[in-house]
């Protein structure tokens, strides 16, 4: 069986900075695990992972643990449990295109509707192995995380969820966001050069749902994106809509660029 794998060698002048920040908690080192294999094809599509009980042998922890990052694992849509027979690693899902970054305040504004902002959270926190893995950054490094809800006539149709490479956006949190959105601010002030969508339909959690206010049996439709600058992460934001609110799509022309 593989040996853990020991965090990634980073450019040259990461290592110089010194030494690399607390390893992570217990079942955030099984999925970090398990995602690099997926992410470097160690484990193609349909691949069986090791049982929770050799899991558990081979990181010497207890198994609601190991359970606890399966769990997650399956959650992010990363693998599937069948119940019985084992876990795998999940098959690409299909995905649709969205072309441009679109900002919500101007959306509901051209249609004529009042928008108004709750800014519920601004901090600076140690990115978790998954944040870190899409920031390309270390698990504990610095990043900056905010979350925001976004109402049209007041009533909630968008949760913002987003984390900032500080590196490259390091007065983020200095801004005055009641006067313009967190995605306005980055579009204006970081050329960015690659954007990355990904369109999810999924459940909100408990707490998602109090603040989307939302039954939470109904579903959500969960846009991930991501933005480059010179092939250097600037941000990762997941923002939450209620399906029966809001719909994501794009028009474009037969030669991939974005109608005007």
């Amino acid at each position: 069986m593989a040996a853990v794998p020991r965090v990634a060698e980073r450019r040259s002048s990461r290592a110089a900075a010194g030494a690399l920040p607390p390893s992570p908690a217990l079942y955030e080192q099984v999925k970090a695990f398990v995602t690099q294999r997926i992410q470097d094809g160690s484990w193609p599509p349909g691949h069986r992972l090791p049982s929770e009980s050799e899991l558990v042998a081979q990181f010497g922890i207890a198994r609601m643990t190991v359970n606890r990052a399966l769990r997650e694992l399956v959650e992010q849509g990363r693998i599937v449990r069948m119940a019985g027979v084992g876990s795998f690693v999940a098959e690409a899902r299909p995905q649709s295109t969205l072309l441009q970054i679109a900002h919500i305040a101007s959306e509901i504004r051209l249609r004529g509707h009042d928008y108004r902002c709750e800014f519920l959270e601004a901090e600076r926190i140690a990115a978790s192995p998954d944040v870190a893995a899409w920031l390309d950054l270390y698990p504990g490094e610095s990043v900056f995380h905010t979350v925001c809800l976004h109402l049209e006539n007041e009533l909630p149709v968008q949760l913002e969820d987003r984390h900032v490479n500080p590196s490259v956006v390091p007065n983020y949190l200095e801004q005055d966001f009641s006067s313009i959105s967190p995605s306005e601010f980055l579009v204006r002030n970081v050329p960015f050069d690659q954007i990355e969508h990904v369109v999810d339909a999924v459940l909100p959690t408990s707490e998602q749902a109090r603040r989307l206010a939302m039954p939470q049996s109904d579903p959500c439709l969960l846009l991930t994106r991501r933005t480059w600058s010179q092939a250097v992460p600037v941000t990762m934001v997941r923002c939450l809509h209620p399906a029966s609110r809001y719909r994501l799509g794009s028009r474009f022309r037969v030669d991939g660029n974005p109608q005007p």
